[in-house]
């Protein structure tokens, strides 16, 4: 494989998104922001935002990374990724920062995506929060069945705060864990930062449009189509209490994400970490990463704000020091 791997990699904020962020971002990983709508950082990305043109993380020899992993899929992914998905990373990571609450929306699974968006994928995401402020917090999922009609009115209306008082509101902490299956409605309030892991699309529905366009709220779907992604039904405390768990052992994340992507604690201390195509993001402290003597990368300095591309061919990893890091891989 051409590139060295463990490489740590930089900020990639596509710029004038349709919401204000990014603040957290800059503190997080200690460099200025680039401007005052630069909510989301693509992280190991091959994946384009909606309409391409951004997005796509560039590796220092030029090449994007979704071309390199075409070019040698076994080495960055393992022979058994590349005999279950192809050359599919299967995994889009991201930082995200938000100034203002985020428009109220949903994402399509993939049975939708494929039938409506000519997309292999829909957009299951999770979130590991960073930095949140004393009063931050997401609303998920909705307290009440929602009728065709009513949706059909806040759309009309764009009455957010009915659809807002619809919906569970859950307070959001430093540490704190979500879930967030595809066709939940959802949204973020301002003042946190978190690390995503999601399906690798860009697929939003915006019930909520603001200054946006009808077709381009909903992704050029009508809403009755656009409707068809989410679920109106009950998310009650008992399935909300499921989807901020975590899993078994070091995993962030409930089980019923392994399907979709993986997220690993890792504590510095000399833990060793198998091998395989990774993001790994440093949320505090400072250490060593070490790879196997597989790859020709030396010894990789870590600290606080760090974003590092791991491949497969880099063979088995040992993260030493006093840090806590996050480990964001593809599903098994």
């Amino acid at each position: 494989m051409p590139m060295t791997t463990p490489l740590p990699l930089g900020p990639n904020q596509p710029a004038d998104r349709p919401y204000r962020g990014g603040a957290g971002i800059a503190r997080f990983r200690g460099v200025p922001q680039p401007g005052p709508a630069t909510p989301e950082d693509f992280v190991g990305s091959t994946t384009e935002l909606f309409g391409g043109g951004a997005g796509l993380t560039v590796l220092p020899d030029g090449r994007t990374l979704r071309d390199a992993v075409a070019d040698d899929p076994v080495a960055w992914l393992g022979e058994e990724h590349v005999r279950r998905y192809g050359s599919d990373t299967m995994l889009l990571v991201k930082l995200l920062d938000t100034a203002e609450r985020l428009f109220v929306h949903l994402h399509p699974d993939d049975a939708f995506a494929a039938r409506h968006l000519a997309s292999p994928h829909g957009k299951t995401e999770a979130w590991a929060i960073i930095d949140a402020a004393p009063d931050a917090y997401a609303t998920l999922g909705f307290r009440r069945e929602v009728p065709l009609a009513e949706l059909q009115r806040w759309w009309e209306t764009q009455d957010a705060e009915a659809m807002l008082d619809a919906m569970n509101r859950v307070p959001l902490a430093a540490g704190d864990t979500l879930l967030v299956p595809a066709g939940l409605m959802h949204a973020i309030g301002p003042g946190v930062t978190l690390v995503e892991l999601q399906q690798p699309t860009d697929l939003s529905l915006l019930l909520e449009r603001r200054a946006l366009g009808e077709r381009e709220a909903l992704l050029g779907l009508d809403l009755a189509t656009a409707a068809g992604a989410l679920n109106r039904g009950v998310t009650d405390l008992d399935a909300l209490d499921a989807l901020r768990g975590g899993g078994e052992g070091d995993s962030l994340f409930p089980a019923a994400a392994d399907a979709f992507f993986r997220a690993d604690r890792v504590r510095g201390g000399a833990q060793e970490l198998e091998p395989g195509f990774s993001v790994l993001v440093v949320v505090d402290g400072e250490g060593m990463l070490d790879a196997g003597a597989a790859s020709a990368s030396p010894g990789l300095p870590l600290h606080r704000g760090m974003t590092v591309l791991t491949a497969h061919a880099d063979g088995p990893l040992t993260v030493t020091g006093d840090l806590h890091a996050i480990r964001c891989r593809p599903p098994r």
